[in-house]
C-alpha cells in the first residue's frame, strides 16, 4: 500500500477486500503542509561525457515544499527552488563553466524553480507528479515519477516523510545548447540529463 493507504500492523494486513477499500486512519497523520530539508535530501542529475563516462552532480542550494493530501491524492502539490550557483560536480572548473553563459548564465538566472501542476497514484508506494520546470527562464512540463519511502518521527520529534523521484529531459527544450564535437564522432556532451531527487521533508506544526 502506497503513502496515501500503507497498511501497518498485522490487523490491517488480515482486512477483508471491503474493509481494505476503505479510509486508512494513518491518512489522517500523513495528510498536510511539509518543508522539504536540504540537509537530508539531494538535487541530483547524471549526464553523459564524452560518450563514454557519466558526470554526476547536485545542487547544494535548494528549499522546498509538499501539500499531501491523503483523501484526494490528486491535490497534492510540490514546489521547488533551486539556487543555481550552487551547482556541484566535484570540479571547480566545470562548475564555473556550467555557471558560465554557455550554459546556467547564472548572473542572469539565478534560480531553477519547479510548481506542480498534477499529481496521480500509480498504485503501491508509485506516484507521479507533473509540472512546470523553469529554466533559463523557459518554462516545460516534466513528469517526476516518485516512490514513497516512508513516514517516521525523528528523535527531535519531527513527523518526516521521504521519497526518491527520478525524470528525464532535454536540455535543449530549455536552451541549453552548448557542446563541443569529437574527433572520433558524436558530441561532449550529452542532451539528455538524468534528474534524480531524494526528498526528506518535515511536517509543518500545527
Amino acid at each position: 500500500m502506497g503513502i496515501f493507504g500503507r497498511k501497518t500492523t498485522d490487523t490491517a494486513e488480515s482486512s477483508t477486500t471491503a474493509t481494505a477499500t476503505a479510509v486508512n486512519p494513518d491518512l489522517a497523520a500523513l495528510t498536510g503542509d511539509y518543508t522539504i530539508d536540504p540537509a537530508h535530501s539531494t538535487i541530483g542529475f547524471v549526464a553523459r561525457h564524452a560518450m563514454v563516462t557519466n558526470v554526476k552532480g547536485k545542487f547544494n542550494d535548494f528549499e522546498g515544499t509538499l501539500h499531501l493530501d491523503g483523501g484526494d491524492p490528486a491535490r497534492s502539490t510540490a514546489t521547488l527552488d533551486v539556487t543555481m550557483d550552487s551547482i556541484d560536480t566535484g570540479s571547480a572548473d566545470r562548475d564555473g563553466h556550467l555557471k558560465s553563459a554557455d550554459f546556467f548564465k547564472t548572473d542572469e538566472f539565478p534560480a531553477m524553480t519547479f510548481r506542480s501542476v498534477k499529481a496521480e497514484a500509480l498504485g503501491g508506494d508509485d506516484y507521479r507528479i507533473t509540472g512546470d520546470l523553469e529554466i533559463l527562464g523557459t518554462t516545460k512540463q516534466i513528469s517526476i515519477d516518485l516512490e514513497f519511502n516512508g513516514a517516521a518521527k525523528d528523535p527531535f520529534g519531527n513527523e518526516r516523510v521521504g521519497f526518491e523521484g527520478k525524470a528525464e529531459i532535454l536540455r535543449s527544450e530549455w536552451g541549453l545548447t552548448w557542446n563541443a564535437a569529437l574527433e572520433t564522432g558524436g558530441v561532449l556532451v550529452s542532451d539528455k540529463i538524468k534528474l534524480n531527487f531524494d526528498i526528506s521533508a518535515i511536517k509543518n506544526a500545527g
